[in-house]
């Protein structure tokens, strides 16, 4: 139907994560359509990411230098890691201001049906670094799903074998600010009625 080019085009960008087979035919479409200067720029700025960034060494975000911005700041509290299941999830943190410590990025999360164990992401990372750093509290972020809950005990499991003294956090989940409750599912509102907490007044 297409030249052999632009199929090996459209089956190439269809096997980046969220990208079907129409929505890679429509991106082909548009780069092959628009001016030569795009393509060179997404070309080189493909082959830039994949040269230069890699995983920072200790929290294993994603970074240009060995050692990431937040892990080499200063100014960071380094008693309190918040471990989440990827860089996007580190990044909407960040956004929101209100943590001032540092990282640990899973890369994934505990999954045996998909064949995904604790070997196959950053937990024995996590354990080597409460080892060696001094740290007082691990706050738990992974996501409010069924992984994302069996990873969180898993995690405070062996955190809690190895260092009973440390202060293990999950982090909250319910209903969100602005929130309707009549469209909360069953899930939602349990947990937010597990974690409600007192009002000062």
């Amino acid at each position: 139907m297409y030249p052999e080019s632009l199929n090996r085009l459209i089956k190439n960008l269809s096997m980046l994560p969220g990208i079907g087979q129409k929505s890679a035919t429509r991106l082909a479409m548009y780069l092959i359509k628009d001016n030569r200067e795009l393509a060179e720029k997404l070309a080189l700025n493909l082959l830039e990411v994949k040269e230069k960034v890699r995983l920072c060494k200790i929290c294993f975000n994603i970074s240009e230098k060995e050692i990431c911005d937040i892990c080499s700041d200063p100014y960071r509290d380094t008693s309190v890691i918040c471990v989440v299941e990827g860089p996007a999830d580190q990044a909407a943190i960040e956004e929101s201001k209100a943590f001032k410590g540092r990282y640990h990025i899973l890369h994934g999360v505990l999954s045996p049906l998909n064949g995904i164990g604790p070997e196959d992401i950053r937990i024995n990372e996590l354990l080597e670094r409460i080892e060696k750093e001094d740290i007082k509290e691990v706050l738990i972020a992974t996501n409010p799903t069924t992984q994302g809950e069996a990873t969180a005990f898993y995690i405070a499991k062996l955190l809690r074998k190895r260092r009973p003294a440390l202060n293990i956090t999950r982090i909250a989940s319910g209903i969100p600010f602005g929130g309707d409750l009549k469209y909360a599912d069953r899930m939602t509102l349990e947990k937010a009625l597990q974690n409600r907490s007192s009002i000062s007044v």
